[in-house]
């Protein structure tokens, strides 16, 4: 049987590189996808760098706030590999401010990469989807668009808003083979949160009952499940991996 394909924006951060491992080790053809201003010397570094650990994965460019740049790419891919059957919305920012002080900018770039990403990517893979009769389709939340978050408005709306937007569009294609649904971690340990404060780290694992940062790959284990072809009757969900931090 012909590899089912999956694009994962965002695929070259830390929990998308580990979405990809566990995509390739399921049998799946994956294809990460990368923005950076264009930076593919970066993502080809990346590349190699997955080829030398044993994992062959391909990369296209995409700018996910841009619905043109998300139809192109989705045309690069079905020209070079075929049809998308898995997709995996994962690209995501951060600007924090307390609201009082968050600015216009760092407002709109966190919706447009967080949310607006969500129908610029996914308006281009539905249609094969339903005409092909399957389609695993799982967007990557946050724990703080379930609880929200000090100096997070921006991101805790968009984040929440992307629950919102899985549990309307599983409605609309569950009869078509399709299921949608969001994976919210809670703090993972990835560049990004390495930079935090050692002070303001300490905190937060302090309030996770496991006492501990989730890992890249526990996120990735959970992706992998829900793109399985087993994992047919689960749609418009929300899976928390969080470590107990926000339990409801």
């Amino acid at each position: 049987m012909k590899k089912r394909i999956a694009l994962v924006t965002g695929g070259t951060g830390g929990i998308g590189t580990a979405v990809c491992r566990h995509l390739h080790d399921q049998g799946r053809r994956v294809i990460a996808g990368y923005s950076r201003g264009g930076d593919k010397s970066f993502a080809l570094a990346w590349q190699t760098s997955q080829q030398e650990q044993g994992y062959d994965f391909e990369i296209v460019y995409g700018d996910v706030t841009n619905y043109q740049s998300c139809a192109t790419m989705l045309d690069e891919i079905g020209t070079q590999y075929g049809a998308v059957d898995i997709l995996v919305n994962n690209a995501g920012i951060t600007r924090d401010s307390t609201f009082r002080k968050m600015s216009p900018e760092q407002w709109h770039e966190v919706i447009k990469v967080n949310l607006d990403s969500l129908y610029n990517v996914t308006q281009h893979v539905i249609n094969g989807m339903i005409e092909r009769g399957f389609g695993r389709i799982i967007n990557i939340s946050s724990i703080n668009g379930q609880k929200g978050q000090f100096g997070q408005a921006n991101y805790s709306a968009a984040k929440a808003g992307m629950h919102g937007f899985t549990k309307a569009l599983a409605q609309e294609v569950a009869a078509k083979g399709i299921t949608v649904n969001t994976v919210s971690p809670g703090y993972v340990a990835t560049e990004m949160v390495s930079k935090m404060p050692p002070g303001a780290l300490e905190k937060i694992v302090a309030q996770i009952p496991l006492g501990r940062l989730a890992e890249p790959r526990e996120v990735g284990h959970v992706v992998a499940f829900l793109a399985a072809e087993e994992s047919s009757y689960i749609t418009g969900a929300n899976i928390a991996i969080n470590g107990g931090q926000h339990m409801f």
